[in-house]
């Protein structure tokens, strides 16, 4: 059963946890993790500020161009690995490297090469998501039938026509789900790279409510936060769905 696009047991487990959260927020644990309805009404509070809109502006900017980049050099790449065995043995490596390593201490090292600046924050969103969409776009590449690409030579069809005609459809489930996944993993690289690089954006939020000690404001903004990866979330792997036909088709 669905409601709304979200399975009813999810909506029933946030249901439950927000409960439980409310409750801890009752006791001496509140100093720390206030109630949720008091969270929720700082939402309402901070989010027609002028603070909090521009630094909607500034990570939003930054977490758009950095996907972008991450899509448009990871699709490709994926593909390519997919396709070329050479390519596939001498890449793949490093991209489970990066897949698996801990970024956050790689950051200091971008910094020291682009500077304190909107670059360095890109950089880092791309370095958070691109290699997922890289091994999901692989994945997907290598899952596609032998005689759609016999079909493709067959027909005199050039790299261009079967990269963008045969692969690229063929492989599109997989694609979505590395896109999804990488722009789950985009949030948290964007607030990693304002608080770690330059205070700017939800980083100067996140540094000023946290100084002060405004628990409120911290968790509300944190639920922003949160409530945007989860709708991202569902958002794309709706999409997902609809195109799953085309994983049949192969």
């Amino acid at each position: 059963m669905v409601i709304s696009g979200i399975r009813l047991p999810l909506m029933t487990s946030l249901i439950v946890w927000a409960v439980i959260w409310e409750i801890v927020g009752h006791t001496d644990a509140g100093f720390i993790l206030p109630p949720l309805s008091s969270i929720i009404g700082r939402v309402f509070e901070i989010v027609p500020t002028a603070s909090f809109l521009d630094a909607l502006l500034i990570t939003g900017r930054a977490f758009l161009l950095g996907n972008a980049i991450a899509i448009g050099i990871g699709v490709p790449l994926g593909i390519l690995m997919g396709r070329s065995v050479i390519a596939d043995r001498l890449l793949l490596p490093w991209v489970n490297l990066f897949l698996s390593a801990p970024l956050s201490a790689l950051v200091p090292v971008i910094m020291v090469l682009f500077g304190l600046g909107e670059t360095t924050i890109v950089l880092t969103v791309v370095l958070f998501s691109m290699w997922i969409v890289v091994l999901n776009t692989r994945a997907g590449i290598r899952a596609i039938s032998p005689s759609l690409v016999e079909m493709a030579r067959s027909f005199g069809a050039s790299r261009w026509q079967a990269f963008s005609r045969i692969y690229l459809w063929a492989a599109l489930p997989e694609i979505l789900a590395g896109i999804r996944l990488g722009m789950i993993r985009a949030v948290k690289g964007v607030v990693i790279g304002q608080l770690l690089v330059s205070v700017v954006g939800f980083g100067t939020l996140f540094e000023i409510y946290q100084s002060h000690f405004l628990m409120e404001h911290f968790w509300a903004l944190l639920l922003v936060l949160f409530t945007f990866a989860f709708t991202l979330n569902e958002l794309l792997a709706g999409l997902e769905r609809r195109f799953a036909y085309y994983a049949a088709s192969r």
